[in-house]
């Protein structure tokens, strides 16, 4: 028999959850379109009720952000200049409406190579926080998320908030897709430098769309490392090698026009990081 259960409690959820299979409902902005015109099969277990779950907090050693904080909880919070990206991300998510209600964790659970949100939490080495009945435990983000579609959480388990280290540093996002609004990437960017001294103290840097997860970018992290904020940022950029990456050919792009054109929008998304911006962020 199919079931439809609202707990309000994270307990009273987690209960449930150990009972058997269910099918989480949070913001709906992919569980609808997903599931169309065809009739329920799984037991669904509405979490919209889990007040506990909403909104972002800062503790001395991390900021959380809770399952159901949206996008525009992102947008409008106070947050250091290491999120920039994380914030520019949030603006491009669908409309100003699906920002309203879409969650920072259903993004990433719904695990798409194109999800808008996952380069700017790499960046911030972000982990994800899962609880059961039995246990919590916290994942890197990148351990998290597995391929396309495809998650590390288990038969109980439920993400409970994304638990950020505070991070030094600013941070750029640009996207590269077919217009300006409500459109899949073809390509995007976080990045997060650390300067000192005029200098690229650390440096990270996410791409995604361009593999069945997204990936960090070891080889240009490595060559930016150490540079002077000037024209070296480019060159770098430029010839580091992108070995991480795996781009398919689709409708929105072939595999080779995928990685010429990261190498560009890495490039203004450093720049923009380094202060020294070099246009309009969403390319078209």
């Amino acid at each position: 028999m199919i079931r439809y259960a609202k707990p309000t409690t994270v307990d009273e959820a987690l209960a449930l959850l150990g009972e058997g299979a269910w099918r989480i409902l949070a913001g709906g902005t992919d569980f609808y379109p997903v599931q169309g015109s065809k009739p329920f099969r799984d037991s669904v277990l509405d979490i919209n009720g889990l007040t506990a779950l909403r909104g972002i907090a800062e503790t001395g050693s991390h900021w959380i952000i809770g399952a159901r904080a949206t996008w525009t909880d992102i947008i409008r919070h106070p947050l250091p200049p290491a999120f920039d990206a994380l914030k520019q991300a949030a603006r491009e998510v669908g409309s100003a409406q699906i920002q309203n209600v879409a969650s920072v964790a259903g993004n990433l659970c719904n695990a798409s190579p194109a999800a808008d949100g996952v380069p700017g939490l790499l960046v911030l080495d972000a982990e994800v926080e899962l609880c059961s009945a039995a246990a919590t435990r916290h994942l890197p983000l990148s351990e998290f998320i597995l391929g396309n579609r495809r998650t590390a959480l288990q038969p109980g388990d439920m993400v409970t908030a994304i638990r950020v280290p505070k991070p030094t540093g600013t941070s750029a996002f640009v996207k590269l897709g077919a217009r300006r609004y409500l459109v899949i990437s073809i390509a995007m960017v976080a990045v997060r430098l650390v300067v000192e001294n005029a200098t690229v103290a650390d440096a990270a840097v996410a791409v995604g769309s361009c593999s069945a997860v997204a990936r960090r970018l070891a080889g240009i992290e490595a060559a930016l490392r150490g540079l002077p904020l000037d024209a070296g940022l480019v060159a770098a950029v430029r010839s580091a090698p992108m070995a991480e990456l795996s781009p398919i050919a689709d409708v929105r792009g072939s595999a080779e026009y995928r990685l010429d054109a990261v190498r560009e929008i890495v490039a203004r998304a450093v720049l923009e990081a380094a202060g020294k911006p070099a246009g309009d962020k969403v390319a078209a």
